[in-house]
């Protein structure tokens, strides 16, 4: 299944084998009392092919990798991935939801949001992430304040069981629409204390924004980031499709990790969560990226 459904060099193992040699730059951010490191996450989309082919051996992967939490996909229907975490005692804060619930409501076949929300109680969860609008939800200023509103609404009612909305950034939000606004104006503009923000510093760099200023910006409103690395070269911006190996380990690509990881500490990001959409073997991507991650 595709994402947008839930949604929408050398060889990987190359590279671990000359991972030691590399000359990476300090992460002091990331010490061993720091909490992210502490507390550090993985969005198992990253892992979405193996999970279908054995779920429990992946999420011992994820484990031994060095990951404590992990972000899932598809929610409400998880219980395969909430089983594996249980077994090997991967603690699951967040997921990405079945988007509709917050954007659609009133479509016949959408799951009431307020039995996701049961389902996310259940669970133990205190996250979900809205994590991509269908083309007519974001289609022109007036699509993106509807869709704005919708996930104010949904917002309350997460905020009233205990659980916090937020929706997670593309590409295509900085976009500018008529009169030079973009969509990510409107949601800064639109979204009420209660909605707020995942920031996939990928996408923002894609979208030709520089991820720290806009954490900054947003402090307070920022819940949770995503890091991926952005191969070096990449024409910015970019509002479209990029290529499969524009996704990079941390570390390999244009987007320093530390400044971020600083400004998250700085202004109130509960979690963050390692993800690689495209990787010829994504075992051996999250461990090159948890080695980077651990080195001081």
């Amino acid at each position: 299944m595709k994402r947008r459904d839930f949604l929408h060099s050398s060889t990987a193992a190359a590279s671990l084998a000359t991972l030691s040699s590399l000359s990476l730059p300090s992460f002091g951010q990331l010490a061993d009392d720091n909490k992210f490191r502490k507390e550090i996450g993985i969005q198992l989309y990253t892992l979405r092919n193996q999970i279908k082919e054995d779920v429990s051996k992946t999420i011992k992967a994820v484990v031994d990798a060095g990951y404590h939490q992990g972000e899932m996909y598809g929610f409400p229907n998880c219980d395969p991935m909430i089983k594996a975490a249980k077994e090997h005692d991967l603690a699951l804060h967040s997921s990405h939801i079945n988007w509709e619930c917050v954007t659609n409501p009133t479509k016949k076949g959408v799951q009431p949001f307020a039995e996701v929300l049961d389902k996310a109680n259940e669970v133990g969860l205190k996250h979900l992430v809205v994590p991509y609008l269908h083309k007519h939800e974001r289609d022109g200023i007036d699509a993106y304040k509807k869709t704005a509103e919708n996930m104010n609404n949904a917002a309350k009612a997460a905020n009233k069981a205990g659980i916090q909305l937020a929706y997670h950034n593309h590409a295509f939000e900085f976009k500018p629409e008529d009169g030079g606004k973009t969509g990510f104006d409107v949601f800064m503009d639109e979204f009420e204390p209660e909605m707020q923000f995942e920031l996939d510093v990928f996408w923002v760099k894609v979208g030709g924004v520089d991820p720290v200023t806009l954490i900054n910006k947003l402090k307070g409103r920022v819940s949770q980031l995503h890091l991926k690395d952005l191969k070096i070269g990449m024409d910015l911006p970019n509002f479209g499709k990029v290529p499969k190996d524009a996704f990079q380990e941390l570390g390999d690509g244009m987007i320093p990790m530390e400044p971020i990881i600083k400004a998250a500490g700085a202004t109130g990001v509960a979690h963050c969560h390692v993800e690689q959409d495209q990787s010829p073997d994504p075992i051996k991507s999250i461990q090159q990226s948890m080695q980077y991650l651990k080195t001081i």
